[in-house]
């Protein structure tokens, strides 16, 4: 139907409820929803939420955003040239970004379709967006076909986003321009963007679930006589031993950790599953500084010592606890126990591993008043939307949703005590401000309020980047890296002190042993010299991860050469034959060089053989992690398992 027809019929129904029999019965549908909600055909504008309400629902929805971010850029400029703009909104039609010919956005605020508008039909009658939220299909409205007279102005398409693994509602992506510019290709767009959001949601999905599996199979020796529960950061189950489902009292499982997971900040996690299951004992799985899940562990028949979680581990700890007699250990020793004694922040530099936030507790018990508490806050482990409330907190009813007493951030929870900031260079820019503003007048504004609450407390800050060469490329504000590094502290890589790993061994031999439930382990001498020949890019982590793997695994009590990680013999013992040990001790001819390459070449394929392709069988027969045997194939060309 043609623009002045559609108006004709909008006018008769307004009149008398009725529309003509040819005209759309979705449209006539939504137009009968529209007016039995309330809305007046008058209304001009959308609701608009206030910048916490904004906050809010951005961070709720910072998955969403992360995944649609790429998309909406890329389409800006194909919208500018078509005098469109594109929406994304959350499940509830809160618009939380839009993107597309800045004309075009600017003139949405006239009828509040920006960010923090709510365009469910309900409130603002028929649209694209409301419609396609009540019709669950993808819908276009075009012209006077919207309820309200001044909403009949802009033409719009829009696609309901799903998330593939469960099916939820997630948002709309909308494509909306004004009715002069109708481009027939703005449904197509819209359904073309939304499916690919939900690709990309698919794909993210996926990898998490590859995570917490590989995470699942290499713990499973540990956790020999416990049950477990694998649940993504959507509190959907993703694997779960025979028993497990039947030790927790609940009917609904699924139902459960969506409620206890979806949607809470990862440090609360821990707390809700323990709340509903009181027996269970949670560990939080990371990647790439982001939580993606949890093991839920429920103990077996077999009673045994809880292995501490990493938010209480060390919870104090003094200088003398830090393992190492180097030289280079004594001399950071001594420099933090002087730097301790007084108020002044410290900025704590070094490599991934290194043990940084080991200084910073014992820093903090060498303080003066050191009966306060220690705060860790992760800044590159958030959701960009949530550093602010993690840090700052939120006042009382400062937004639909919030915890009608208000809620402290971080920096509160810190006063009398040390707020420890790791990774602070990740921080956005933007809140670097904010957070200076803190350090320099003792005064912390949660968002929504206007009234400070005074705080006292002292700044460790932890890096593995060069924050100066971070300053220089306009990464991070100059004045907070000069207020933060009042004075510096840097903990040397492993390789730098090998003569510290020996004593380091045998200190996590004797907790890995503990913490497994099992008899004490000893080590070779000829073991622990082929370790300190290792270089161990990841540092202290790396060792005490390795170590407890070979607790986990070794049959006897005792640690040999042959219980080694590959990549340790290698290092260690050049005579062994081991390309990486063997180059780097001595210079080989080229002609021995080759012939020792594919010597590891023809040992690696033949246990991918063996393994009929099982490439974590393999790994496990080779003593290397999966991910170095796929980079040793990668590096013999070989994209495509090896087959007999």
């Amino acid at each position: 139907m043609h623009q002045r027809d559609i108006r004709l019929a909008w006018e008769g129904f307004l009149k008398d409820g009725r529309v003509p029999q040819e005209f759309s019965r979705a449209v006539a549908t939504s137009w009968e929803r529209s007016q039995k909600s309330g809305v007046g055909a008058e209304r001009k504008e959308a609701p608009l939420a206030g910048e916490p309400e904004i906050f809010l629902r951005r961070s709720k929805n910072a998955d969403l955003l992360h995944v649609a971010r790429s998309a909406l850029e890329r389409s800006s400029e194909f919208l500018a040239n078509a005098s469109s703009m594109m929406v994304l909104t959350d499940a509830a039609g809160f618009i939380v970004e839009t993107a597309g010919d800045p004309r075009v956005v600017d003139e949405g605020r006239r009828n509040h379709l920006e960010i923090g508008g709510r365009w469910e039909e309900d409130v603002i009658g028929t649209n694209a967006i409301g419609t396609a939220l009540a019709e669950g299909r993808p819908v276009q409205i075009c012209g006077a076909e919207h309820f309200c007279a001044d909403v009949q102005r802009w033409t719009c398409a829009a696609k309901p986003i799903f998330h593939p693994v469960d099916g939820e509602l997630l948002g709309v992506v909308d494509v909306s321009g004004p009715v002069k510019y109708f481009n027939p290709q703005s449904f197509a767009l819209a359904v073309s963007i939304g499916q690919e959001i939900e690709a990309s949601l698919g794909r993210a999905a996926k990898w998490d679930h590859e995570i917490l599996l590989r995470r699942f199979v290499g713990q499973r020796s540990i956790w020999l006589t416990e049950d477990i529960l694998l649940v993504d950061r959507r509190g959907t189950i993703v694997h779960a031993t025979e028993k497990a489902p039947h030790k927790l009292d609940a009917k609904d499982l699924t139902e459960v950790f969506r409620k206890a997971i979806a949607g809470a900040s990862h440090e609360a996690w821990e707390d809700n599953c323990r709340r509903r299951f009181p027996n269970a004992r949670v560990e939080v799985v990371h990647s790439d500084g982001a939580a993606i899940g949890c093991l839920v562990i429920m103990p077996g028949s077999r009673a045994r010592k809880s292995a501490p979680s990493r938010a209480s581990v060390e919870t104090s700890v003094t200088f003398d606890q830090i393992i190492g007699d180097s030289k280079v250990m004594q001399d950071v020793r001594a420099r933090a126990r002087k730097l301790a004694a007084n108020a002044l922040p410290i900025l704590i530099e070094g490599e991934t591993g290194v043990g940084k936030e080991l200084f910073a507790r014992a820093i903090k018990s060498a303080s003066p008043g050191s009966d306060g508490p220690f705060v860790p806050v992760n800044c590159g482990g958030m959701a960009r939307d949530l550093i602010a409330s993690e840090l700052f907190g939120y006042a009382k009813a400062s937004f639909t949703g919030a915890d009608e007493k208000g809620k402290p951030g971080k920096i509160e929870k810190a006063d009398g005590g040390v707020l420890c900031l790791d990774e602070i260079g990740e921080m956005p820019l933007d809140l670097q401000s904010y957070l200076l503003r803190v350090l320099e007048d003792g005064v912390v504004y949660r968002v929504g309020d206007h009234e400070g609450h005074r705080v006292d407390i002292r700044l460790v800050s932890m890096t593995n980047r060069d924050l100066a060469a971070e300053v220089a490329a306009g990464r991070f504000r100059r004045d907070l890296f000069y207020r933060i590094a009042a004075t510096r502290i840097r903990i040397p890589p492993l390789r730098e002190r090998k003569e510290d790993v020996a004593s380091l061994v045998r200190h996590f031999l004797t907790a890995a042993a503990e913490r497994q439930g099992r008899p004490p382990v000893t080590i070779t001498s000829e073991a622990v010299a082929m370790l300190s020949g290792y270089s161990w890019p990841g540092n202290v982590r790396e060792l005490r991860n390795v170590i407890e793997s070979m607790v986990a695994l070794v049959d006897g009590d005792m640690i040999d050469v042959d219980d080694l990680p590959t990549e340790a013999r290698m290092a260690g013992s050049p005579a062994s034959g081991d390309i990486a040990g063997a180059e780097a001790a001595v210079e080989l001819p080229e002609r021995a060089s080759g012939k020792l390459k594919a010597a590891e070449r023809e040992a690696i394929i033949a246990q991918v053989k063996a393994c009929n392709g099982n490439l974590t069988e393999a790994a496990r027969r080779l003593g290397i992690a999966r991910s170095t045997l796929y980079v040793r194939l990668q590096q013999y060309g070989m994209t495509r398992t090896p087959k007999s």
